[in-house]
C-alpha cells in the first residue's frame, strides 16, 4: 500500500479535469505539497495508508477557486465612494488617497485582509496588480495562498516609485527576489495602455522575457478608453499592445470588455488569458465583456472580483453565478455558458488564464493539493438531486455560498478548518483596517470640503500670480480702438484671433469661489504653400481648468485690482469629469470671440482682449484689460499705467464695468 501523509474521504470530488470526473462518494491523497490520488472512495482507501484521514461528512470537495484579477490591498478602500463612472473612481478618488496613503504597511494589513476574505470564501489563487507588491508578496505568503503578483508600472509617479524608470527598477529587484517561490509568480505589470508609453510597454516586455514572467495589464476596459485609442494611435488597445510587442511573452489581460473580433482571435493566437470581472465592469457601468465570443476562440477567460474599492468584495460564489447568468440575459439563451463552465472560469480556465494550470485549477494527480469542501446542510442547499453530473455544478454556482466553505487547503497547508483561520490573526487585521479608514475618512473629509484641496488632488495645480489687475469696458467700435493700439504708445508684441466656450462651475457657498472650464480655439493662419483654397487657417485647440477663489477687490482710479486666490492648470480631463467630480450647484456657459493683443505699454506687459460675447445670445462688445503680478507695490503700478491706458484708447468712466464675465451676465 503507497504511503500518503493525509487522505480525506466520504467527499463528493468535483475534479474539473478534462473528463470532469465526478466521484460520489470519492476520497484525495495528499503526500507534501501534492494530489498523489483522486478517485472513488474506494480505490483510493484500497491504495493509500495515511496518518491523518478526514472524513469530510458528504461534503463537496473540490478545487480552489482562482480569482483572476484583483488589487488586494484596496480592501482597506472597500466603500470608499462609490457610484462614480470609471475615470472620477479612479482619478478623482483612489489616485490620490493612495498618493497620500500607500506605504508598505498599507498593502501589508490590506493584503492580510483581502487574503482572510478570500480564504473563507475559497479562493486558494489568485492574480494581483498593485503598488510595493514585495511587501504584498510577503503578507500572501505569510498567509499561505497562491498568487500572480504583478508590480504596477505608470508613466506618471506612484506611491512606491517617483517615475517609471524607477517602477521598472523596483520591478527587476521584486522579480529576482521572487522567482521560482513555491506560492508566489512575480509578474511585470504595466498598468493599462493609456497610462503607459510605447517605451513603457516595450521595455517592460523585455523585462518581462528576460526573466521568464507573465505581464499583467489592463486592456479595453471601457469604450471610451477603446475610442481615445483609436484616435491616437489608430488601433484598438490590444491591437495597439501587439504592435508594440506586448504578446512576445505570456499576457493575463483584465476586462477586455470593449474587443473586437480580430483581437478575440489575436488573443487566441498568442496564447493570452483573459480575467473577467463581471461585478465590477456593471457596477463601473464599464460594460459587458463578450465572454462567449472570447472563449470561441480559444481564449482561456478566468474570473476576477476586481479590487475591493470597485466591487466591493472578493466573494469568487458570487462572481461565478453572475458570470453564468449575464451572458444568458444577454442573448436571450438559456443554456449560454451552463453552470460546469462557470465552475470551470473560477478554477481550471482560470488557472490556464494565469499560466498555471500546470499546477493548479483540477484536482488531478501531480499537481499542488489545492482544495477546498462545501458544506451542503444549509436550508438554500436543501433538497439536492442527483440526475446527472450537471446537477453538483448548478449547485455550486447558482445555490453555494460563499459561507459554505468549511476547510482550505494550499499546497498541501491548511489555511482554514471548519471555517477556523489559521494563518491569518483576523481580530488584529480588522483593527488595523479601522485605523486607515480612520485616516482616510478624514483626509477625504477634509479634502472634499476645499474646491482648492480637489483640484491638487487632481496634480498639475500651478498657482497664478496673486494680484490680477483688470478692467472692463463695453465697447462700441473695435476698429477705432486697434488704430489706438498702433500708436507710439504701444508695442504690440503678439496678436491672435480666438473663439472661447467658458464653463463656469457655480456654488451657493460663495466662500467656495468658482470653477472655469475653458477650451480656447486659436485660429491660426497657414502657411502658403499649406493652403488648400477656402482652408486657409488651422484651429489650435487648449483646454484649461482655473479655480477662482473668493475675491477682495480694491478700486484704484478707473480700474480695479483683483486680489484674488487663483489657481489654474491644464484640464486633462473631460467637462464631464469635472461637473461630476466637483458637482456645482449650477453650471454656465459663455461662448465669446476674443482677438488678443500682447502689448507693452510704459515698459510694462499688459494682455488686451477685445471681446465679442455670443452667449448668451449676443451679449454685448468688451475691451478687457489684464496684468498680473506677485507685487502689491507693482499692482498698484500697473493699475496706474491700465487707468492711463483707458483713456489713451478713448473709453470714459461711464463705458467701465467690474467683475468677471459671469457676474455680468449672470448678475452673481
Amino acid at each position: 500500500m503507497a504511503k500518503a501523509d493525509l487522505v480525506l474521504y466520504n467527499a463528493t470530488v468535483v475534479t474539473m479535469n478534462a473528463r470532469r470526473d465526478v466521484f460520489e462518494p470519492g476520497a484525495v491523497a495528499v503526500e507534501g505539497n501534492r494530489l498523489v490520488g483522486v478517485g472513488p472512495q474506494e480505490a483510493v482507501l484500497a491504495r493509500f495508508s495515511a496518518p491523518e484521514t478526514v472524513d469530510c461528512e458528504g461534503r463537496l470537495l473540490i478545487p480552489g477557486l482562482v480569482n483572476a484579477h484583483t488589487h488586494v490591498p484596496m480592501s482597506l478602500l472597500r466603500g470608499l465612494v462609490d457610484d462614480l463612472r470609471l475615470d472620477v473612481w479612479l482619478t478623482g478618488y483612489m489616485m490620490p488617497v493612495e498618493r497620500e496613503f500607500v506605504s508598505p504597511e498599507f498593502v501589508r494589513w490590506g493584503t492580510l485582509l483581502g487574503c482572510a476574505e478570500m480564504i473563507l470564501s475559497g479562493v486558494t489563487t489568485f492574480a494581483d496588480m498593485y503598488y510595493f507588491e514585495d511587501d504584498v508578496a510577503e503578507a500572501t505568503a505569510e498567509a499561505g495562498m497562491r498568487a500572480v503578483l504583478g508590480q504596477t508600472l505608470l508613466k506618471f509617479p506612484t506611491p512606491d516609485a517617483a517615475s517609471y524608470d524607477e517602477g521598472l527598477a523596483y520591478c527587476r529587484r521584486f522579480i529576482e527576489r521572487w522567482r521560482g517561490h513555491p506560492l508566489i509568480v512575480p509578474a511585470v505589470a504595466p498598468h493599462a495602455p493609456y497610462t503607459s508609453t510605447p517605451e513603457m510597454i516595450q521595455q517592460a516586455t523585455a523585462l518581462a522575457a528576460e526573466m521568464g514572467v507573465p505581464i499583467h495589464i489592463h486592456l479595453s476596459e471601457t469604450a471610451l478608453e477603446v475610442r481615445e485609442s483609436r484616435k491616437q494611435h489608430g488601433l484598438p488597445p490590444i491591437a495597439y499592445m501587439n504592435q508594440l510587442g506586448l504578446f512576445q511573452v505570456p499576457v493575463i489581460a483584465a476586462h477586455c470588455v470593449h474587443i473586437q473580433p480580430s483581437e478575440m482571435r489575436l488573443l487566441g493566437r498568442v496564447d493570452a488569458g483573459v480575467a473577467h470581472c463581471p461585478t465590477s465592469n456593471l457596477k463601473l457601468a464599464s460594460g459587458i465583456a463578450p465572454v462567449l465570443e472570447i472563449r470561441r476562440e480559444g481564449v482561456p477567460v478566468g474570473i476576477g472580483t476586481d479590487g475591493c474599492a470597485s466591487n466591493n468584495d472578493l466573494d469568487m460564489f458570487e462572481e461565478m453565478r453572475l458570470a453564468a447568468l449575464l451572458p444568458k440575459g444577454v442573448s436571450g439563451d438559456p443554456t449560454a455558458l451552463p453552470a460546469a463552465e462557470a465552475l470551470a472560469m473560477a478554477t481550471i480556465e482560470g488557472a490556464r488564464a494565469l499560466h498555471l494550470d500546470y499546477l493548479t485549477g483540477s484536482l488531478e494527480v501531480g499537481k499542488r493539493a489545492d482544495l477546498i469542501t462545501v458544506q451542503t446542510d444549509g436550508p438554500h442547499a436543501t433538497p439536492q438531486y442527483r440526475l446527472s453530473r450537471q446537477n453538483v455544478y448548478s449547485h455550486l454556482v447558482y445555490a453555494a455560498k460563499s459561507t459554505d466553505v468549511q476547510d482550505v487547503m494550499v499546497d498541501g497547508r491548511w489555511l482554514m478548518r471548519n471555517r477556523r483561520l489559521l494563518t491569518v490573526d483576523l481580530a488584529e487585521v480588522q483593527q488595523r483596517a479601522k485605523r486607515f479608514a480612520e485616516a482616510t475618512g478624514a483626509f477625504l473629509h477634509q479634502r472634499e470640503g476645499s474646491l482648492l484641496n480637489k483640484l491638487l488632488a487632481l496634480g498639475g495645480l500651478e498657482r497664478a500670480e496673486t494680484y490680477e489687475i483688470q478692467v472692463k469696458a463695453r465697447m462700441q467700435d473695435p476698429q477705432a480702438i486697434e488704430q489706438r493700439l498702433s500708436g507710439p504708445e504701444f508695442e504690440i508684441r503678439k496678436r491672435s484671433v480666438r473663439q472661447q466656450f467658458d464653463t463656469y462651475l457655480l456654488y451657493n457657498d460663495p466662500q467656495l469661489g468658482m470653477l472655469r472650464y475653458r477650451e480656447d480655439n486659436e485660429l491660426v493662419p497657414r502657411a502658403e504653400d499649406e493652403r488648400i483654397p477656402g482652408q486657409g487657417l488651422d484651429v489650435t485647440p487648449s483646454y484649461s481648468l482655473t479655480l477662482i477663489g473668493p475675491t477682495a477687490e480694491r478700486e484704484y482710479a478707473d480700474s480695479v485690482i483683483l486680489n484674488r486666490s487663483r489657481f489654474t492648470s491644464k484640464a486633462g480631463h473631460s467637462l464631464r469629469f469635472y461637473q461630476e467630480y466637483f458637482q456645482p450647484d449650477r453650471v454656465v456657459e459663455i461662448v465669446k470671440w476674443r482677438t488678443r493683443y500682447r502689448v507693452l505699454y510704459g515698459g510694462e506687459e499688459f494682455a488686451i482682449n477685445l471681446d465679442r460675447l455670443t452667449k448668451p445670445a449676443e451679449a454685448g462688445l468688451f475691451l478687457e484689460i489684464k496684468s498680473r503680478t506677485w507685487s502689491t507695490n507693482d499692482a498698484l503700478h500697473k493699475a496706474d499705467l491700465a487707468s492711463r491706458m483707458l483713456r489713451t484708447l478713448g473709453v470714459t468712466p461711464e463705458d467701465i464695468v467690474r467683475g468677471e464675465y459671469i457676474k455680468l451676465v449672470n448678475g452673481k
